[in-house]
């Protein structure tokens, strides 16, 4: 049973960077998309990113592109997401999640197209 765990939120300031990192166990992740979502108080849960299994795609909200980048390191089964100039529109719950997938290519911006999902970190842009 795949489980993955999220860390590295936190509180920052507008401008400033976090990176965040998504860790599996139960399983290594090098045959699963791992997409980054993100939930602000009051609102629905909206795809920010996504890489697929062996990171040969990669997809970003128009919200994020420039800013943030996904990375994966399937030996240390961890996928990362890097944010850069943030703002306070970034705050929110932010949660990894992951999906088998036998295509190498496979990403998705849609929350229902992953299976497996971390418990979320926070991240605070405030000055």
């Amino acid at each position: 049973q795949l489980q993955l765990v999220e860390s590295g939120g936190g509180l920052v300031q507008p401008g400033g960077s976090l990176r965040l990192s998504c860790a599996a166990s139960g399983s290594t992740l090098a045959s699963y998309g791992v997409g980054w979502f993100r939930q602000a108080p009051g609102k629905e849960r909206e795809g920010l990113s996504c890489i697929s299994s062996l990171g040969r795609s990669t997809w970003y909200a128009d919200s994020v592109k420039g800013r943030f980048s996904v990375s994966r390191d399937n030996a240390k089964t961890t996928v990362y997401l890097q944010m850069d100039n943030l703002s306070p529109g970034d705050t929110g719950t932010y949660y990894c999640a992951a999906r088998r997938t036998f295509t190498s290519t496979w990403c998705s911006s849609a929350a229902t197209s992953f299976h497996s999902w971390g418990q979320g970190t926070q991240v605070t842009v405030s000055s």
